[in-house]
């Protein structure tokens, strides 16, 4: 019985050599260890690894606003510094490496500063303390610990390991919603089109023929006179709402953390929400952990970067526990959005002394549950939409074509 072919995809890589030197290009391979072991053997490091996306399967790009620094551009950042830390090129050389090879303007900004500061005397992470708008507080906290330790090139490569597997998991999350926010777009744009082009001119041939027209054609038709106006104030509301909304989250914890239980508990989408932020606290208080970063602080780091205020909420429960002596897992128990798997083994992580292996288990168990609850919801969601804009093409045909019953029997009336 033959073995099944790995089916080989093409790579776009970014390579640097001993001596500084930068190369560009695309390979095939199975998958990104497959292009960094080729590119290693080739007698080059790898600093940027990426599968070439098609059609569909990528994230919506706007542009004009890709200049915000994500964290797929960290992780990318994370992975190059370890690449060359782990090489053995210098601090500084490797921070120069960073600053010239940027391609956000901002982050190169940054790298610039925290190279100055270094070559000032200032530790690494005291450097990038300094520029907390760009670099978030588990990177700052894992290079302390690294420094600390002794270790920093082993705590570099931790930090990339978690930010590629949460970039990977956010670029899963909205490559999957990308089919369905073209189809909302394009359904828009549909009924903007109709309103403004098409309804006018039947408007026009309804009253060359006399009659009245029907409420849900007149409706349509008064939306047709007004569309040039309404259309850009709902737009402008829909903008204005959502960054005021925004801003309220931001400002008032008490807000956001009704609103994330809420969250929580929609429908469908709560358990994914739910697995996700269960992913991302395990994944980040594992890697904390694992680097030598103190319990305590690394709770504190760990509740603001699961993006839900009731892990955050659960977290300050479970540091004064520990502060009491207690454990870690009783705490969590008493919190519902924390499954009794994940305390069962955090408790067991406790007892063997090995909570953050367990911690990156849990990890990868939940990391899988996204992707398939993921693809499981756009396989729901595309005939759903399909559904949807279908009923809205028929509705508006009807509005449409509704008038021509009212002028038919008109037109027998009077005849």
């Amino acid at each position: 019985m033959s073995a099944t072919k790995v089916k080989e995809k093409t790579y776009a890589f970014e390579a640097v050599d001993t001596k500084g030197k930068r190369s560009k290009g695309t390979i095939e391979a199975t998958d990104e260890s497959a292009v960094t072991n080729a590119l290693r053997n080739q007698g080059v490091t790898p600093l940027f690894v990426q599968e070439t996306g098609s059609g569909l399967n990528r994230e919506i790009t706007i542009p004009g606003m890709g200049n915000k620094i994500g964290l797929k551009d960290l992780a990318i950042f994370a992975r190059q510094f370890a690449t060359m830390a782990s090489s053995g090129l210098t601090l500084l050389r490797s921070l120069t490496i960073l600053e010239e090879q940027a391609e956000k303007p901002k982050l190169g900004a940054a790298v610039r500063d925290v190279r100055r500061d270094v070559e000032g005397g200032l530790s690494l992470s005291q450097a990038m303390a300094k520029q907390d708008e760009i670099f978030p507080p588990i990177m700052i906290s894992m290079i302390r610990a690294g420094e600390t330790g002794g270790f920093l090139d082993a705590a570099l490569d931790r930090i990339a390991v978690n930010f590629e597997k949460d970039a990977q998991l956010r670029a899963k999350i909205k490559s999957a919603m990308t089919y369905p926010v073209i189809v909302i777009c394009f359904s828009l744009l549909m009924i903007a089109g109709v309103l403004v082009f098409i309804v006018p001119i039947f408007e026009k041939m309804f009253k060359n023929l006399g009659g009245s027209l029907p409420l849900p054609t007149q409706i349509m038709v008064t939306l047709s006179h007004n569309a040039l106006w309404v259309l850009p104030l709902m737009v402008a509301a829909l903008v204005i709402s959502t960054k005021l909304f925004r801003a309220k989250l931001k400002r008032d914890e008490a807000w956001r953390l009704g609103f994330d239980r809420f969250k929580l508990r929609w429908p469908v989408f709560g358990t994914l929400f739910t697995k996700i932020a269960i992913s991302r606290f395990s994944r980040n208080f594992g890697t904390l952990l694992a680097v030598g970063v103190p319990v305590m602080q690394a709770l504190d780091i760990v509740g603001g970067t699961t993006g839900n205020a009731v892990i955050g909420e659960a977290m300050k429960d479970v540091a004064e526990s520990v502060r009491a002596g207690n454990t870690m897992s009783a705490p969590l128990a008493e919190h519902k959005v924390f499954p009794p798997m994940v305390v069962q083994m955090i408790e067991v992580g406790e007892e063997t002394g090995q909570i953050s292996p367990m911690l990156d288990k849990v990890s990868d168990f939940y990391d899988h549950e996204v992707e398939t609850a993921t693809e499981s919801l756009t396989a729901a969601i595309e005939p759903l939409m399909v559904i949807v804009m279908g009923l809205m093409v028929g509705v508006m045909v009807v509005c449409l074509y509704l008038p021509m019953f009212t002028i038919y029997q008109h037109i027998q009336g009077a005849s």
